[in-house]
């Protein structure tokens, strides 16, 4: 993990309460994705008082690295997207993919499938798409004494890895059907209720330029994904790398470096992975902050944010910090960790005013500013 250098400061800086210029706040938001932090801006690490398991956590993140080499054989950059997908998946949470066609996104849950050797689905939404087409449905069959029984034929859900694509051009009734299983992990049908096998992940599409024809997700249900990941075109150079890659073959080539109960076991070191009170203070502090209508609300949030993220926020912060954590060879949560992940946890969870579109500020740059001000306290 990068260290950055340390310093105080006592007061929030004037760019933060004042209304700062477009350009300059997206440059300032810029450095800091860079890590060219402030020195005052930075907190200091505390210590961790747990002993680590050193084996456990060398074999953690020995694992990850080999699913990231596998994965690199089909998806040629998109750093990001990979990392926070795999913390997801060892999460056992879900995935929002945002990003224009033909960036990878089908390519990119395949080879996750055979990364990981589990039964892969896809579900292509459309308006006509209904709920049972989904979760599945009872039919009647002749069995081999020649009797009609009723038969429960299985949906596509109950594949163990699950790609949803184009989720927001289904109608609500079957989005709530398909949202229902991804939280729940589990669908009845005709009062009969199925488990899904762990692990369980599902990665859902929406293409953020053409909206005709679509069925935008409630903010309710948008909230039951654990990470919005924001799939970013190519590089001129990652252009020419895909198209030699696709000239060579079409189908995919990575191969299986580790399965479900490997997946299972790194989920429960995670889970013991210890955060001190002042890190937690932190994270919930950052979530808190969000929120406009609350009292003593932040500076940040009264200027740019309409309303803030639900409590899953910080139970997606928590749970994906103390992966990233392992990631990098720690076993302890850092603020580092809670930084690098408010984006993906809080960019479908809060919405910005009027204010913020007019300075012409994304919901990033709103997260970097209230990243910066949490710092401050």
């Amino acid at each position: 993990m990068e260290k950055k250098e340390k310093k105080t400061e006592a007061e929030m800086p004037e760019e933060v309460k004042e209304a700062p210029a477009a350009e300059a706040v997206k440059e300032e938001v810029k450095a800091e994705a860079k890590g060219e932090v402030k020195e005052e801006a930075k907190k200091e690490e505390p210590a961790a008082e747990v002993a680590a398991p050193k084996d456990e956590i060398q074999k953690f993140s020995e694992s990850v690295t080999a699913m990231k080499t596998e994965l690199h054989k089909d998806i040629i950059g998109q750093e990001e997207v990979i990392d926070d997908v795999i913390i997801a998946v060892v999460a056992g949470g879900n995935v929002l993919l945002e990003g224009v066609p033909g960036t990878g996104k089908t390519r990119l849950v395949r080879s996750l499938s055979q990364t990981l050797s589990l039964p892969f689905s896809r579900i292509q939404f459309t308006p006509d798409l209904m709920p049972n087409d989904v979760t599945g449905t009872n039919i009647i069959r002749k069995n081999q004494a020649g009797d009609l029984v009723m038969t429960f034929q299985p949906g596509p859900v109950f594949a163990q890895i699950l790609l949803a694509d184009e989720i927001n051009r289904a109608t609500p009734k079957t989005q709530a059907a398909m949202l229902e299983v991804m939280q729940e992990h589990k669908v009845t049908v005709s009062g009969k209720t199925y488990e899904m096998q762990e692990p369980y992940f599902v990665l859902a599409t929406q293409n953020p330029v053409e909206q005709d024809g679509t069925y935008p997700l409630p903010e309710a249900q948008m909230d039951r994904f654990m990470f919005k990941v924001e799939m970013k075109f190519p590089t001129v150079r990652e252009l020419g790398d895909i198209v030699n890659l696709s000239q060579a073959t079409q189908a995919e080539r990575a191969t299986k470096v580790v399965d479900g109960p490997r997946i299972m076991a790194m989920r429960a070191l995670a889970e013991k992975v210890p955060v001190i009170p002042e890190v937690l203070e932190y994270a919930m502090n950052l979530v808190h902050n969000t929120h406009c209508e609350l009292e003593n609300p932040s500076e940040v949030a009264k200027k740019y944010v309409r309303y803030g993220a639900s409590p899953r926020a910080g139970q997606g912060l928590v749970t994906g910090a103390k992966i990233r954590a392992l990631i990098h060879g720690n076993y302890n949560v850092s603020y580092d960790d809670i930084d690098a992940l408010a984006y993906p946890v809080l960019r479908h969870r809060i919405k910005i005013n009027y204010n913020a579109i007019n300075e012409g500020l994304s919901i990033d740059d709103v997260i970097g500013l209230l990243i910066k001000e949490n710092r401050k306290k």
